[in-house]
């Protein structure tokens, strides 16, 4: 800890954000640092950690003065006889001494050559990756940042001048508090298997994709039924991607590609909770809770994706596809009720395929547009073309 130095936590000129990620907890080796759970970001030219409750704190180190560092490993953390596991995750950097023209920090000097990073909220796999691109290509050697300016030192100290990005960082930060309610995620131990059916898969869908040494066409083959069996080779999770928007914006894109052969053989249009139980089905044991369903399929639309989620006067929520227009579903009502003379929900769902419930739907919209009237009577709900 005695290499970081107090920063005011902007960018300065030439160097670009990478990467953030919220509940990150340092340590000074194996010591917890004198510090609260803040934020880590990721920029081209440094290592940059900020408190989140008292943003004057903040320290930053920078990339040259990382030796090596090491994968993220997984400890199980217990909290008392009687309450759940939670699994802790840690990245070891290990770092050259401090320089002797080192600006002041929060730490004079200290007995370990590295420090720890901890993720309480995921995103560690993430994080790891964007920081080895980062270290192997060296971007702050090709692109020097602006020479320092003298400041005030402290905690409120910045090194240099900053640019106007910062406006920027913080109303990414207010989007993401509002969007981000489920702050941690308590997992049991015994999910570890499902991180090693993950690993597995990837495994598969790499030697596929390489086709590297004596791989033959049915190998190929019986790899691909592999997959198939397993469900989605690479799932999104908050160990890949952590928490918040970020996550959710990563599932809606991976959903967005599961659901449009699903969609277009049901006709456009799907039950939320069949789209739970059919994305389940193919994640394995890595589970999606209802709440990030629903937060990713919120954004089919800001994405730009195919699909759309849609709440009926009901209630009832659907995943249908963008093309699947209103007034293609109240013309099909129609048209079918005008043949048969009258239909009831179970007689509609047969000739479409569909479930009951949205064959009700379509006919309760088709009743509410005016094209449709109904026979409610003990032998049950019937849809007639309205006449009147």
């Amino acid at each position: 800890m005695d290499r970081f130095s107090w920063s005011n936590g902007l960018l300065e000129i030439n160097e670009t954000l990478v990467i953030q990620q919220r509940g990150v907890k340092l340590y000074d080796g194996d010591d917890k640092a004198k510090l609260d759970v803040g934020v880590a970001l990721l920029s081209t030219h440094r290592l940059i950690w900020r408190d989140l409750k008292n943003h004057e704190c903040c320290i930053a180190i920078p990339l040259s003065q990382i030796i090596f560092f090491e994968e993220p490993t997984i400890h199980c953390v217990s909290f008392g006889i009687g309450t759940s596991l939670t699994l802790d995750a840690k990245i070891v950097i290990h770092l050259h001494p401090a320089p002797a023209n080192k600006e002041p920090g929060p730490y004079q000097q200290s007995k370990f050559s590295y420090i720890k990073l901890s993720f309480k909220e995921h995103g560690q796999i993430e994080f790891f990756r964007r920081l080895t691109e980062e270290m192997t290509q060296k971007r702050w050697e090709n692109t020097p940042v602006s020479q320092p300016i003298p400041t005030a030192t402290g905690a409120q100290a910045g090194r240099t001048r900053a640019v106007g990005i910062v406006g920027i960082e913080r109303k990414i930060e207010e989007r993401r508090k509002e969007t981000d309610k489920n702050i941690s995620e308590v997992i049991e131990c015994p999910l570890q298997q499902a991180k090693e059916m993950v690993e597995l898969s990837r495994s598969i869908a790499n030697k596929i994709k390489d086709k590297q040494g004596d791989i033959t066409e049915d190998e190929t083959i019986r790899f691909k039924s592999y997959l198939l069996s397993m469900g989605i080779a690479n799932p999104v999770t908050r160990e890949t991607h952590g928490s918040g928007t970020h996550y959710h914006m990563q599932l809606a894109k991976q959903l967005g590609d599961m659901l449009q052969a699903p969609l277009e053989e049901r006709g456009g249009m799907m039950a939320l909770t069949e789209v739970y139980c059919l994305v389940n089905r193919a994640r394995g044991m890595e589970l999606l809770s209802p709440e990030d369903l629903v937060n990713a399929c919120k954004m089919f639309e800001s994405l730009k994706l195919p699909l759309r989620l849609r709440v009926f006067d009901s209630g009832v929520m659907v995943v249908q596809l963008q093309s699947h227009s209103e007034e293609e579903m109240i013309a099909s009502a129609l048209d079918n009720v005008s043949e048969k003379g009258s239909l009831t929900a179970e007689e509609f769902a047969k000739l479409l395929g569909l479930s009951v419930l949205l064959s009700k739907e379509r006919l309760l919209l088709a009743e509410k547009m005016g094209h449709l009237c109904r026979d409610d009577s003990v032998e049950g709900l019937r849809f007639y073309p309205n006449l009147f």
